[in-house]
């Protein structure tokens, strides 16, 4: 209670300070662009894994390739960024399949390299989360009434066309949502996987907003601060939300 009250000090400081903006200006961008680049293929690989698993016909065969996709989810992100860092490290996997193939002449370090980590972290993720996130859409394809298939079957539809027209209209609705959850959580990646898999090399592009709170509100004792930033967050996720939920309701009008 008797704390002096600054208004709007902390978050003018975000994009004023000659210290503190540059930086939270790239965090912001790295933060911003790997969660455009998860959203983009994080969300739509679910949705195709789970219809490429609707249209396998044999049942041991799905529930095979179905355990297997969901077994990285439960994996530590240690171990998926420890597996990653070594298949692409000089002497690993990726370099040596490469080599062997003739693509390339000598080994490449792509964990050092800023214009691929975005690359590498969307990856890891999308390999990680792809079978788990896919359950929800799983389930949402067996509610579709199977006899829509039939009618399409006899109205002459091939695979492609059934997908089409009838799988993909009935999933709309859990998209929809799902995409409105994920848009409102675009700024909200964490820090774990781009902390595990980056190297000072890398470290301008793999910092982002959570570490940042972390570093430069919690580490130096800078709390206003922080909280600041967390309230920046909590806006902008809102604002998303409430764009994103408008949009949709103009495409399911």
């Amino acid at each position: 209670l008797g704390s002096k009250w600054v208004g709007l000090k902390h978050f003018i400081r975000m994009f004023t300070d000659p210290i503190l903006a540059p930086k939270f200006r790239q965090v912001l961008l790295n933060t911003v662009g790997m969660s455009l680049m998860g959203l983009i293929f994080g969300f739509s690989f679910p949705i195709m894994f789970a219809i490429f698993l609707n249209e396998i016909q044999g049942i041991k065969f799905k529930k095979f390739v179905q355990t297997v996709s969901y077994l990285p989810h439960f994996v530590s992100w240690v171990i998926v960024a420890n597996i990653i860092s070594s298949a692409l490290s000089p002497t690993g996997m990726v370099n040596e399949m490469l080599l062997n193939l003739g693509i390339f002449k000598e080994p490449y370090n792509f964990m050092a390299q800023p214009k691929l980590f975005w690359w590498i972290v969307t990856f890891a993720d999308v390999w990680k989360e792809t079978g788990w996130n896919a359950i929800i859409y799983i389930a949402a394809i067996a509610g579709i009434d199977q006899q829509l298939y039939e009618a399409a079957v006899v109205d002459g539809c091939n695979r492609w066309q059934k997908i089409w027209h009838v799988t993909l209209p009935g999933i709309r609705n859990t998209i929809i949502t799902l995409l409105i959850i994920n848009i409102g959580n675009i700024i909200n990646i964490g820090f774990e996987k781009q902390w595990l898999l980056s190297n000072p090399v890398v470290a301008p592009v793999a910092s982002v907003l959570d570490k940042y709170i972390i570093d430069f509100g919690i580490s130096n004792y800078n709390f206003s601060y922080g909280t600041a930033l967390g309230i920046f967050k909590s806006f902008v996720s809102i604002l998303l939300l409430i764009i994103a939920n408008k949009i949709a309701k103009r495409f399911d009008s």
